[in-house]
């Protein structure tokens, strides 16, 4: 599940330089998550850095958009492979994806 930033954020700008994927920006009055983008640092690290740089806790998952380990591990892939034009099938990635808390 993409992560998304709430209403109580407080524009502090510590979560946009922490996401490995270039998913949070400034939207008109706070910062955004682009759920494109958003792999909860699957791939990167085990946790979410934004979720652990927040110093109010803002940054829930998203309802919107509910994904399973393995798509969020084939979205960083993709995204991977745009950024580095390498086809996804040549990645090799040790993550997340037996994490406990996903499903």
């Amino acid at each position: 599940m993409a992560l998304m930033i709430t209403d109580e954020c407080i524009n502090c700008d510590v979560c946009e330089p922490e996401c490995p994927n270039a998913a949070i920006s400034m939207g008109l009055e706070i910062y955004q998550i682009d759920a494109d983008r958003c792999t909860e640092c699957v791939g990167h690290f085990d946790t979410p850095q934004c979720q652990i740089v927040c110093p109010v806790a803002c940054i829930p998952l998203n309802p919107a958009h509910p994904e399973t380990a393995e798509q969020l591990l084939s979205k960083y892939r993709r995204l991977q492979a745009s950024a580095k034009h390498v086809p996804s099938s040549d990645l090799v990635v040790e993550s997340a994806l037996c994490a406990p808390d996903r499903k």
